[in-house]
């Protein structure tokens, strides 16, 4: 489509079939992990429509307007800009959050860590968390609308970020529930407060690995949210160091982490005097994936 002289004869119409096929083909050559789906995302953007409503108009032919502004999306796809950027959202937890460049994708893994944390909730008609480093605002967002009597104090060091989670909360109608902070973790929080729980997906990529990174993520999502330092931990550490001074006794700390280094994590977790009942949670691919620990 983009390169319509390589095509079948010109006189063929380009339908939605005709151009999904075409289009997969392309991004599969360009190396994209997951080319069907891609192409469909983009083209039900581009259409403004489902992605299921493609195959119910799959002989329709495209305007040239909206082959136009298709070719502009798969050629950025090509070159390994991320599809949720592109169309400017991404799905977590069956809710639509908007996203940029600015703020990190939601990603399936962290799922695990919103499931530990409503099924800690649950037993609570009112509690209070943190989320650190609240990015595009999946984390605190999803269990606000899951759990009508939470209120979370949000707090990310970019203020781009925090502009993007701020619409988030107001589009699923959080918004009263979300008390938002621009600072370094902990910093810009009152000193007194005391809550529930404290959740933190911190940036946990190893520097020296970042540029081994797919390109999707090397190239397009925010460093400041990817780099740990040496070992990934830098910024856990803190999180583990601090959270006994926030969290009320019992209270949870769950931390995102990645297989290689949440055993080291566990293991500094172990030498501090402020916790208790310390646990690892897999992810749905059975990964190692969530560190647990409540406060003593």
């Amino acid at each position: 489509m983009s390169s319509e002289s390589s095509a079948p004869a010109a006189a063929e119409p380009w339908t939605v079939r005709r151009i999904l096929t075409w289009t997969t083909q392309h991004f599969t050559e360009r190396g994209c992990d997951t080319p069907r789906l891609d192409a469909e995302i983009l083209l039900a953007h581009v259409l403004n429509c489902p992605r299921i409503q493609l195959y119910v108009q799959y002989e329709r032919p495209l305007t040239e307007e909206e082959r136009t502004r298709l070719r502009g999306f798969v050629r950025r796809r090509a070159e390994h800009e991320p599809v949720a950027y592109l169309v400017g959202k991404r799905e977590f937890f069956g809710l639509d959050f908007r996203v940029t460049s600015d703020v990190l994708i939601p990603r399936p893994d962290t799922e695990t860590l919103v499931l530990a944390l409503l099924d800690y909730l649950k037993d609570f008609p009112a509690a209070e968390a943190i989320e650190l480093g609240v990015g595009s605002g999946a984390i605190s967002v999803t269990a606000a609308v899951h759990q009508s009597g939470l209120s979370v104090n949000a707090v990310d060091i970019s203020s781009q970020a925090l502009g993007i989670a701020k619409e988030n909360a107001r589009r699923h109608q959080v918004e009263s529930r979300i008390h938002f902070y621009e600072g370094d973790l902990f910093a810009s929080l009152p000193e007194d407060l005391r809550v529930d729980a404290v959740v933190s997906n911190p940036p946990y990529v190893q520097t020296a690995e970042l540029d081994q990174l797919d390109a999707d993520v090397k190239d397009h999502e925010p460093r400041l949210a990817l780099d740990g330092g040496a070992d990934g931990l830098d910024l856990a550490r803190r999180i583990i160091i601090d959270a006994p001074c926030f969290l009320k006794p019992n209270g949870l700390l769950l931390l995102e982490l990645g297989p290689d280094n949440i055993q080291s994590a566990a293991t500094f977790l172990k030498s501090q005097t402020g916790f208790q009942k310390i646990h690892i949670l897999k992810d749905a691919a059975g990964r190692e994936r969530v560190l647990s620990a409540r406060c003593v």
